[in-house]
Order: C-alpha cells, then structure tokens, then sequence
C-alpha cells in the first residue's frame, strides 16, 4: 500500500498578511498530481486542515472541493482534527462522507476504532488520533495526569487493544502533537498544558507508521515516526525548511520505504540583515530581489523610509526590524518627568530612538496626536510651563 502523508494545510491563513489561499490551492492541484503519478492508495492528513475553527468561506470552498477530488481519485483519504480546527464543524457529516472513501476522524471516543482498507497482502487497519485536549479528556478517560502524553498513551492503549484482536494487520496511526525530539517553528500555536505539551516517541511503538502533524518543518523521529510539515511556509522560521509529503510504502508485514516529496514553492523566503545601504547596493542581496523578505537593519540611526526604501529593491520586503550595532535601545519612562509636556516626551523618545530629533513634520504631527488625546488641548501647555503637581 502506498500513502502519501500531509498534515497542516492551515486553509486560509495568510503570511504576513500576503493571501495565500491561491497558493493553498496549487498545492491541491501537486498533491493530486503525486496521487495519480505515484499511484497514491491511501493520502492521510494529519490535522490543522483550516487555520482557525470558524473558518472564513473561501477556506471551507477550498476544502469542499480538495475532498471532492479527492473522492475522486484513485486514493482513499483520512484526515484528523488539529488544535486549529473545530473538530465538530470538521467532523460534520463524517459519517455520511465515509461512504464517499474520505474517512473524517475528529472525535477523540473514536481513536480506538480504525478505518480497515486492504491490498494484496491483507488488511491495514488506520487510526485517526484527532487532536486531543488533556482538560477536556482527563476526567471521562481518567487520565493519571494533566499532560498530552497520558492523554496520547489512553489513545495509543485503545488502539493497540483494537491492533491486538486483528492478527497479522498492519497499522497506520495519525497524531496531531508535539512529540519529542522535533523542532517547532514560529508560526504553530502552542499546546502546553501546565507547561506539559512534550510526548515521546515510545507512545507510538508496535505501530508500522505513525503520521504526525502540528510542528511545521519535516522530521523524522524514527524510521516509522515522521512530521511532514506544512506544505507552505508560514513563518520566517521556515525559510531554510523543505516544504512538502512522505510517501511512504507498506510492504507485507510492516514499512519498506519513506521517500520525501517536495511541494511547489510560491516564492522563496530571505531573511536579510544589514545598513540599509549595503542591502540596497550589495551585490550578494540581488539573489533575493523576488523572495519575500525579513529585513533587519543594523544602521546606528535609524532610516528615514526605511520600508520604501527597501521595497525599490526588494518588492516583496514584509518585515523590518532595526537592531543598531550599538545595542541601544529606547526607554519608555514609567513616571512623567517634573516639567515636562507629552510632546515633550515624545520627542525625546524619538530623538533616543532614531539617533536624530524628529523632523518639523514629525513634530508637528506628534503635537496634534497628544493634543486628540488630551480633553482639553490647554492641559498639556500649562504641564509644560508649570509642572505636573498641581494639576494631577
């Protein structure tokens, strides 16, 4: 049998507020390419199929119809919940749509039950672990502790109880954790119940292949343990990361072979660091010109249309940070100054910012927004000439 393996499609996210759902959608079209090329038999999607569990509706289209070609094609599908998905808009219908080949696994009183699919050399039985939430579980499962590890391990005993009666069938098992052993990214939302989120890699053992999702950068755990990660980069975490599937082969008694499929790649992504004028004029920056960009800027002082600037060379610049070679930094003062006006501050908070007072547009500027925060506009005249103490 030959799987192919995904998980964190995050459907409908955006980076950096750059859509990305026209991406999300050209790797639909790879990964039914790979099916049909590659003579997929099963595909299993290991959660965090929306990014959020109230999902807007170009993501739920897209969705509809990813499953409905899938149902289509030659392969069968099960996908699981994430923490990211509503497991009870997700698992919708789950029951109706199993007789259509695309299995929906979001109840967590069903990870003992597997979807039973076969090939020429018997029967392999599929668990769908959806993501669990220990709070939630702790009390009807009577979980020994407040920790995704006792909840995965009550699941894994379900399933091996379930494995123990079906002699001689292989087993695939999909989880939505953080298992030890791997390196998160920025972009995954953290899971940590009481600071416990980390699982080992033993929970998963005696089953052939274990599908994880949640940590978006490809790992492999064991041989028979992997991540896929998400398809796309959603964080500059992700730029030196390959995007994309395992497919991954059962033979007649347990996995033969794992081999990584890459997924297309809408634009590379750069973090670049410098003055602002050697990544405008060096050379070696001009590999990034269509990549999206993380800037930081190391000038002393810092520039004045920093993000225009950049954006002349570097169309697709999404961040800017600015860390000066000299390591200063501007204080916000926790009292109010003796004799000093909010504008007052507000310039000295530029001045110790930038390195250089603010311009006659800038003060100008400043002046009017403390004058629109103040309910009388005289206040802030009459702190500057007089003091704060008698008026506050």
């Amino acid at each position: 049998m030959r799987i192919l393996h995904t998980s964190d499609w995050h459907l409908g996210r955006s980076f950096h507020r750059e859509d990305m759902l026209t991406h999300q959608a050209a790797y639909v079209d790879h990964l039914l390419e790979v099916v049909e090329r590659e003579r997929v038999d099963l595909v299993v999607v290991a959660g965090d199929i929306y990014d959020r569990a109230l999902p807007q509706v170009d993501a739920v289209r897209l969705a509809d119809e990813t499953l409905a070609r899938l149902a289509a094609s030659r392969a069968r599908v099960v996908l699981t919940s994430g923490n990211h998905d509503s497991a009870q808009r997700l698992g919708f219908s789950s029951r109706l749509i199993d007789a259509a080949g695309v299995f929906i696994r979001t109840d967590a009183a069903g990870v003992g039950t597997p979807v039973l699919l076969g090939d020429e050399h018997g029967e392999v039985a599929v668990y769908g672990i959806p993501y669990l939430d220990p709070d939630t579980l702790r009390e009807p499962w009577r979980l020994p502790a407040r920790s995704h590890e006792a909840a995965l391990d009550e699941a894994m005993r379900r399933v091996r109880a379930d494995l123990g009666h079906r002699k001689g069938a292989r087993s695939v098992v999909l989880a939505h954790a953080f298992v030890a052993g791997a390196q998160p990214s920025e972009s995954e939302r953290d899971i940590s119940v009481g600071g416990v989120s980390l699982v080992p890699t033993s929970t998963f053992t005696g089953v052939d292949y274990t599908a994880l999702g949640h940590l978006h950068g490809r790992h492999t755990l064991t041989d028979t343990v992997r991540y896929s990660g998400s398809p796309l980069a959603y964080s500059f975490s992700e730029a030196d990361q390959r995007k994309g599937s395992w497919l991954v082969e059962l033979g007649a008694a347990d996995m033969t072979s794992a081999e990584f499929v890459d997924a297309p790649v809408p634009r590379n992504l750069a973090r670049i660091r410098g003055t602002l004028d050697e990544l405008l004029q060096e050379p070696r920056f001009g590999k990034h010109q269509k990549s999206w960009i993380q800037a930081t800027l190391t000038d002393d002082v810092r520039p004045l249309q920093a993000m225009e600037r950049l954006r002349a060379r570097f169309p697709h610049t999404l961040v800017i940070g600015f860390e000066p070679t000299g390591g200063t930094s501007a204080a916000v003062p926790l009292a109010r100054p003796q004799g000093r006006s909010d504008h007052d501050i507000a310039l000295d908070f530029v001045a110790e910012l930038r390195g250089a007072p603010a311009t006659d547009d800038e003060t100008a500027l400043l002046q009017a927004a403390c004058d629109a925060c103040c309910e009388d506009p005289e206040v802030d005249v009459l702190v500057s000439a007089h003091g704060a103490d008698g008026l506050w």
